[in-house]
């Protein structure tokens, strides 16, 4: 019979292959993020695999901000329901802080174009 589990000397030289690997991977991410930040200007591109139009209108950018919190809130939520001890307090937390940071861009939405009935909230600068 053919024993299938790897003996201590084959997963040495995998976690070393993977440490190296690793390695290199850290040296070029670390080129590409410190040429990111002597140029600003240069096109990365990776950054492009996601890109928004320059010209898309603040409140669009808003509300689609709001629904991709919304989406995030709903996914930790349905996470913290299958977890149990502190990884469910982790997903709890995240959720908490996609319903601020929706809270926060809904009042944005609502400073930028006030709902009808409600009056414009006056801004306040704090320092």
């Amino acid at each position: 019979m053919k024993n299938n589990i790897p003996n201590s000397l084959e997963k040495a030289s995998l976690a070393e292959s993977e440490t190296l690997d690793l390695a290199e991977l850290s040296k070029i991410t670390e080129r590409r993020v410190s040429a990111r930040l002597r140029n600003p200007n240069h096109l990365d591109p990776v950054s492009h695999v996601f890109t928004i139009l320059p010209d898309i209108d603040t409140p669009s950018l808003l509300a689609h901000a709001c629904e991709t919190l919304a989406s995030l809130n709903v996914m930790s939520t349905d996470l913290a329901c299958d977890l149990e001890s502190s990884r469910r307090n982790v997903a709890l937390a995240i959720q908490q802080l996609a319903v601020v940071a929706e809270l926060l861009v809904n009042r944005a939405l609502d400073n930028l174009d006030p709902p009808d009935g409600l009056p414009e909230i006056p801004s306040t600068n704090h320092p």
